[in-house]
């Protein structure tokens, strides 16, 4: 395993670490995985071990929209989908996990979508 591997699991250990013990209310956690291509958010309930809703920019109607999965642009709307959804299944506040991304770029723009779409966190 690589110096960058392992930095990158020990920062996403870290960010878990700290939403686990500030998670008093045991909400569900929204989680972002972006790769070079495209982006992808779910929304998952730890007690359970169910993941609620999920979205991503691979989705046909999503792909007809926009021009490509890994700019804001489709975070943004990446943000918004799975939030949409997330009022449907009757989940309306959540806890945000970065994992190991900064939040910057295309994960801020994601959470700021969920935000618009009516998430709280």
């Amino acid at each position: 395993m690589s110096k960058n591997e392992t930095n990158l699991q020990r920062r996403q250990r870290r960010v878990r670490a700290k939403l686990s013990r500030i998670n008093r209310a045991d909400l569900p956690r929204l989680t972002v995985f972006r790769s070079g291509r495209q982006i992808y958010a779910q929304i998952i309930d730890d007690t359970k071990g169910v993941t609620l809703v999920a979205a991503n920019s691979l989705e046909a109607d999503m792909r007809a929209k926009l021009k490509t999965g890994s700019d804001i642009d489709a975070a943004v709307s990446v943000g918004k989908l799975v939030a949409e959804r997330a009022k449907k299944a009757g989940v309306e506040k959540v806890m945000f996990d970065r994992g190991a991304y900064l939040y910057h770029g295309r994960v801020k723009a994601l959470a700021e979508g969920a935000r618009e779409g009516g998430l709280s966190f």
